[in-house]
């Protein structure tokens, strides 16, 4: 049973940490309603923003700079590695 959590929090995480690499990536370019990637990128911001924003309101703002992607990344790893240590002992 915990191999089968460990695999589930771990596949989990990657798929967290690909989809916000991927809006951070897309931030880059200007991706309108009428572009093909739309539809998929609309996805990555609804499962993204629940955990942005929260880190968007404790960060002070930096201009033009978004930092949460990078401490959400960070506390992504160390939420998902602290997690299997607690559950494989």
């Amino acid at each position: 049973m915990e191999a089968y959590l460990v695999q589930f929090v771990t596949i989990l995480s990657t798929v967290l940490y690909i989809a916000l690499l991927i809006r951070v990536f897309s931030s880059w370019f200007n991706v309108g309603p009428t572009s093909p990637l739309f539809p998929i990128l609309n996805i990555v911001y609804q499962v993204t923003e629940p955990i942005l924003a929260p880190i968007r309101r404790v960060l002070p703002k930096l201009g033009m700079l978004d930092l949460s992607p990078m401490v959400a990344l960070l506390l992504l790893t160390f939420i998902r590695s602290a997690f299997v240590r607690i559950i494989t002992g």
